[in-house]
């Protein structure tokens, strides 16, 4: 998913994407231990999603700080 995607979205659909991302990070780190993850570049992939996440909701708290401050 894009950034410009999730910048639509509330800060509690976020939150349960970044949960959702890090178990699925955990589930295919499992899969690589036992030896049954199908493409590497998943953990990858997923990686970078929750990365977008985690960024777009601490943009998303930077501008409600400042637009409580004013």
């Amino acid at each position: 998913m894009r950034a410009s995607e999730m910048r639509h979205k509330s800060p509690e659909e976020l939150d349960t994407m970044e949960r959702d991302l890090s178990e699925q990070i955990f589930a295919l780190r499992l899969q690589q231990v036992t030896g049954q993850l199908e493409s590497a570049s998943k953990i990858r992939t997923i990686k970078r999603d929750l990365a977008r996440v985690l960024t777009v909701a601490n943009e998303k708290k930077r501008e409600k700080g400042a637009a409580e401050a004013r």
